[in-house]
């Protein structure tokens, strides 16, 4: 007596779930076997795809008939779209089995494979379901492709966004809470290009219970749909093209430009990009060059018996290491040293009380001018009516005079209104403060948190620093703290100083020309003993 395995597969989750297709075709398949003297084998259910054999209860079934011990002289299943909905491969697999031994069999449409015409009908049986698969795919690729158009996101919500559906079925994305909040916050600090893009998923994710993966975030500051475009990809003769978006949109199209052309490399970060999470010990981190291998140093701690210790220090390879504190000290002396002294701070507040009066007042001063314009052209108009009236000069002449009166009074007040200059009632107040800021920069530095000092590093050395175990030098100091601070080596002749024991910066200043320097100017930051009195920054060249 023979024995036939019998192979139930089913297309969807549903149906394995309830199971109602695999208990009837479990039914007619021993019914079969029954009426044919047929020994039931082994019973496969299978709930994957047809579209290939790429499926694992198959694979397991397969590997058994290959085996010498099978007694398996037949496959049983009730139609052949049960078997396979790929005419290709189901003549491969039937040429695998029958070089096993095995016989194949749809109860429910019988045929005798060693009868060549039969072979007709088997592809006929192949292609029917391979067919209907391909035009449903068809249609609904073709729907997918008109919601797009209309713009409907089709798919799995990007990071900030989640799927929705409305009470008629209707899908759609909406915004979701906190996530969408960091994405606004990620795409502006990208617009500002300080910090390297994993630095700033890396924040985002402190404060979500379930973060973006590295690869998600990339994707998704990629995404259009964040600014309210949805990309519709090209299908034959029609071209790709972005459609307005159905959804919120979590940014402007102008911000998101502008982070594309900064991730392209097309805009020029205002200096490297750094972490942004970095330990209060380290706020140094990303700023510092190896003085031997010119490489940017990391920093990282060590774990002693009692205390962990904090370095600064290059890779293995070059082995370049400072204590933390050392690094930090240094810089915060040289912070200290920095000042601004009273006739300095006096002049810097009146030529920018001066400068803002003049951007004040000279966009008035056009307005008042445009103003005077329009009303001459009021009275000329006036005047030409009352010509008008008492029959001095004709219609033709009127109605000329007064078309060109019009246009130019239309254009006039178009110009007007065109932008407004916003007052500041307390400038006075805001330039002390400023003023005193920069006047007490090193405490700032020092009672500030590590945003605060990092942002401060940025803002006076916008190129990294080198240190040497004394110096700090680098090639390039903020021009204006290099004027506010005074930070220039011919101060240095003139200037009366107590003490030759200060902290200096050195700069060695070129003179403008059209021959190109030879070598970069270096400044330097020098650890020495503590000043007895507070005088003005100089600077010295040092060899």
């Amino acid at each position: 007596m023979k024995t036939a395995d019998l192979y139930i597969r089913v297309s969807t989750d549903e149906q394995a779930d309830k199971g109602y297709s695999q208990r009837d075709q479990e039914e007619r398949l021993r019914r079969y076997c029954s009426q044919n003297n047929l020994t039931v084998g082994n019973v496969i259910y299978e709930d994957h795809s047809a579209k290939s054999f790429n499926r694992p209860e198959w694979k397991k079934l397969l590997i058994e008939l290959k085996k010498k011990g099978s007694k398996t002289n037949v496959i049983l299943f009730t139609k052949w779209d049960r078997f396979s909905r790929n005419a290709g491969d189901a003549y491969q697999m039937i040429s695998i089995l029958s070089k096993l031994g095995v016989d194949l069999q749809a109860v429910e449409q019988p045929l005798d494979l060693s009868i060549p015409e039969n072979k007709m009908m088997l592809a006929i049986y192949l292609a029917a379901p391979e067919v209907e698969n391909d035009r449903r795919a068809l249609n609904v690729f073709y729907g997918m492709r008109r919601a797009v158009k209309e713009g409907r996101v089709m798919g799995k919500a990007p990071f900030g966004y989640a799927n929705k559906i409305t009470e008629n079925g209707k899908k759609y994305i909406a915004i979701k809470e906190p996530e969408a909040t960091k994405m606004k916050w990620a795409f502006n600090e990208l617009a500002k290009g300080i910090y390297a893009s994993n630095s700033i998923r890396t924040k985002i994710n402190e404060s979500l219970r379930k973060g973006v993966s590295r690869t998600s975030f990339h994707i998704a500051i990629r995404n259009p749909i964040y600014c309210g475009k949805v990309f519709v990809p090209k299908h034959k003769d029609e071209e790709a093209c972005f459609v307005e978006g159905q959804h919120e949109p979590l940014i402007s199209e102008e911000l998101f430009d502008k982070v594309q052309e900064i991730l392209d490399g097309k805009k020029r970060p205002r200096r490297p990009n750094t972490k942004i999470t970095v330990q209060e010990n380290f706020p140094l981190r990303g700023f510092l060059t190896c003085p031997n291998c010119g490489k940017t140093i990391t920093a990282s701690a060590s774990k002693g018996r009692n205390n962990r210790y904090y370095y600064y220090h290059c890779n293995s390879t070059c082995g370049f290491r400072e204590r933390a504190e050392i690094v930090n000290k240094v810089f915060e002396d040289g912070l200290m040293a920095l000042e601004i002294n009273a006739p300095v701070k006096k002049y810097l507040k009146k030529l920018l009380t001066e400068n803002y009066k003049n951007f004040i007042n000279d966009p008035l001063k056009e307005k008042k001018k445009i103003s005077d314009e329009i009303d001459t052209l009021n009275n000329k108009l006036s005047f030409a009516r009352n010509k008008f009236l008492s029959e001095i000069i004709d219609d033709d002449e009127y109605l000329e005079i007064k078309r060109e009166c019009k246009d130019l009074i239309s254009r006039l007040e178009e110009e007007l209104n065109k932008s407004s200059i916003p007052q500041i009632s307390n400038i006075d107040k805001l330039l002390e403060q400023a003023l005193e800021t920069l006047q007490n920069i090193g405490k700032h530095y020092q009672e500030g948190e590590i945003e605060v000092k990092r942002a401060i590093i940025g803002s006076i050395f916008p190129e990294k620093l080198e240190f040497d175990g004394k110096h700090y030098r680098t090639a390039r100091i903020n021009s204006i703290a290099h004027y506010i601070f005074q930070i220039n080596n011919e101060l240095d002749g003139v200037k009366k100083k107590r003490n030759d024991q200060n902290d200096h910066f050195s700069l060695n200043v070129e003179r403008k020309g059209f021959e190109p320097s030879i070598q970069l100017p270096v400044y330097y930051l020098s650890r020495v003993a503590p000043s007895t009195t507070r005088t003005p920054l100089y600077l010295r060249l040092q060899k």
